[in-house]
């Protein structure tokens, strides 16, 4: 899965996009370069958009054990937005563990602007944003 975000930090806001297969080595490469990222502050909030993945290859425990590793702060709000039962169910796996761990602003939605409106965002983000989505590379 080719996954990529863009920090605005001057609304506190990140977003991230996931696109092609969905599977466990991305998710982390994606969580590892964002907590890594200079502009990067935990209590931003997210605005993470699935819809342009084609296939969740993740078992219900990857998706506990992802769950398991903090990045946002309880206090931020971050917004799921999924295409498929799949995705949804996983999301709200993810969802339920970070709850326990105190998270409690995840919210899962199918559409974008359901996630635009709890995040106060007027639109989403221009798709030219997410460089390591739009590079050669990624295309082949």
């Amino acid at each position: 899965m080719p996954a990529d975000f863009y920090i605005d930090a001057k609304h506190g806001i990140v977003y991230s996009k996931a696109t092609g297969v969905l599977d466990r080595a991305a998710v982390l490469d994606h969580m590892d370069r964002l907590s890594q990222h200079p502009e990067f502050r935990p209590e931003f909030n997210q605005l993470l958009d699935f819809r342009e993945t084609t296939k969740v290859d993740l078992t219900a425990e990857q998706v506990q054990a992802l769950a398991m590793r903090r990045i946002f702060s309880e206090r931020s709000k971050r917004a799921f937005v999924v295409s498929s039962d799949l995705q949804y169910g996983l999301s709200r796996v993810f969802e339920a563990y970070r709850n326990l761990a105190g998270e409690k602003g995840i919210r899962i939605f199918r559409e974008m602007s359901q996630a635009l409106s709890l995040l106060g965002l007027p639109a989403e983000p221009d798709p030219k944003l997410f460089t390591k989505l739009n590079s050669p590379t990624d295309e082949a």
